[in-house]
């Protein structure tokens, strides 16, 4: 089960890869994917990549809860190889334990399922999905499956699921291999159980290798509850600081509005003295020409006393 990070050493000459072309195409929301698989297989089709083509149609549309599970596996590699490697550790050190042990390993058990479908419902919502209670209960499911049943967990780690998981009734030890990290080797695998009259030295081994087994579920469990505390308060930090980030938008769109609302006002009053200028300057024109005609009046009365007055005397 080395899929998980395997396909990115797995490049053609040419940079054409069909794995990485169906990776993208199992990330991308269901209500996308059928438009994007024809535009991606017309595209290697033109390429004149038809077998690579004909995979890419005949990839099927997951559910919303499958691409919740699929989007987690690609965005958050890390919390997804502790998962992986924590449901290895389950499956080898269940049926080993005690009652006492068993409590506590499925309490961190619930604690890690619920805090990463919390996590791949918000990647959901940060890709436009919000998930319903019904698809959430799904996705939940499926991760529940992944802890408990090798060939699950081998089906998520392919990061192509088409549809949701269901949990086996109890845990399935498998025989699947560990998920490797690049630059790392996979555990070897636990050994055989002891015959059923073992003698007291291989009674012994037996219950070192169940400790060392529980050790190591308790160690990953820890670490994969580690992880995604980090991952909360990071969470935190981005929710606080777009929570700022509204503010501050919404303070600058209150100043805008006023600022909008002061420029209407005065083009209103601009618009108001402009006409009271334009009938300013009609009432001047008209006043003018009525002194004009004034003066003219009275240059001529005058004109005419004078000429009275020179023929009386």
């Amino acid at each position: 089960m080395e899929r998980l990070n395997a396909r990115k050493d797995r490049r053609s000459g040419q940079g054409h890869d069909v794995e990485a072309v169906l990776d993208e195409l199992y990330t991308t929301p269901p209500s996308d994917f059928v438009a994007r698989r024809e535009t991606l297989a017309a595209a290697a089709k033109t390429a004149g990549r038809v077998d690579d083509a004909r995979r890419i149609h005949a990839a099927r549309r997951p559910t919303l809860a499958a691409w919740a599970a699929n989007l987690l596996l690609r965005s958050q590699p890390e919390e997804s190889w502790q998962f992986l490697e924590l449901g290895r550790a389950l499956r080898e050190a269940y049926h080993a334990m005690d009652a006492g042990g068993l409590k506590d390993l499925s309490a961190q058990r619930r604690r890690v399922v619920s805090a990463l479908s919390r996590q791949a419902a918000q990647l959901a919502r940060d890709a436009g999905h919000r998930l319903s209670e019904l698809v959430q209960q799904d996705l939940e499911a499926t991760l529940r499956a992944v802890l408990a049943d090798p060939d699950a967990a081998d089906q998520w780690a392919g990061g192509r699921l088409v549809n949701a998981l269901t949990p086996p009734s109890e845990f399935r030890p498998g025989t699947a291999p560990a998920v490797e990290r690049p630059g790392t080797r996979s555990r070897p695998a636990p050994p055989p159980p002891p015959p059923a009259r073992a003698s007291k030295d291989e009674l012994a081994e037996r219950r070192r290798a169940r400790q060392e087994q529980l050790a190591r579920a308790k160690e990953a469990a820890e670490a994969a509850e580690q992880r995604l505390r980090e991952e909360r308060a990071r969470q935190a930090n981005v929710d606080a600081e777009l929570q700022r980030a509204r503010e501050r938008t919404e303070q600058a769109r209150r100043r805008m509005s006023a600022v909008e609302e002061q420029l209407r006002q005065a083009r209103e009053e601009f618009q108001q003295a402009e006409n009271e200028q334009q009938e300013a300057e009609g009432d001047s024109r008209s006043a003018a020409d009525a002194l004009a005609q004034a003066e003219r009046e009275a240059h001529e009365t005058a004109q005419h006393v004078r000429r009275m007055t020179v023929g009386t005397t």
